[in-house]
């Protein structure tokens, strides 16, 4: 029969402080002194006038107000699965929770580039609401000139007229009488 082969120890115990010279007297709960103080606090009389009643800190759930975990431990027992139930489970858990994220980015992506687009919103209603350029165009030709575009003619003639070369202070209060009487429906 062989035996045991002993080897020297390597690592030593660690070394104690010294005792201390004047220890505190522990204070309640078997506390030193400073310890004491620092959980006076605790002891404080808030309380000391509260009564409370233990059958009113009961409180007792109805079906259904219980949470569904505690609501399905206490009533059926956990189906068995088999191990590759788990697995297919455990898939699918991941598969939805991927999909979670690709759905978080794309929502981000696409918040980014709203971001960095102008503020117009969306043109369509507004580019509907519109005319088409060659209806407004149609519809210059087509309509009898503007009173200003009269007005601008009927001066030309005035000053074409050898009566106002001649007095044109009279010429023009003519003129304007006629515009004023015409306004009014008096007959010229």
């Amino acid at each position: 029969m062989v035996g045991k082969v002993r080897r020297p120890r390597l690592h030593c115990a660690a070394p104690r402080p010294p005792p201390r010279p004047n220890p505190a007297p522990p204070g309640p709960g078997g506390r030193s002194a400073p310890a004491a103080k620092d959980w006076n606090f605790s002891s404080s009389d808030i309380f000391s006038g509260l009564t409370i009643d233990p059958d009113s800190l009961v409180k007792k759930l109805d079906l259904d107000s219980r949470s569904i975990v505690s609501s399905r431990t206490g009533l059926e027992e956990k189906t068995l699965l088999s191990k590759k139930e788990k697995m297919k489970l455990r898939k699918e858990r991941w598969l939805q929770k991927i999909e979670s994220v690709k759905l978080a980015k794309q929502k981000q992506k696409a918040e980014a580039k709203r971001k960095a687009t102008p503020v117009v919103g969306d043109m369509q209603p507004l580019m509907e609401a519109l005319p088409e350029l060659s209806d407004l165009t149609a519809g210059i030709k087509g309509r009898k000139p503007s009173k200003r575009e009269e007005e601008v003619a009927q001066f030309h003639e005035v000053i074409a007229d050898p009566r106002y070369k001649a007095n044109p202070f009279l010429v023009i209060s003519e003129h304007l009488s006629k515009r004023l009487r015409q306004e009014e429906g008096k007959p010229l």
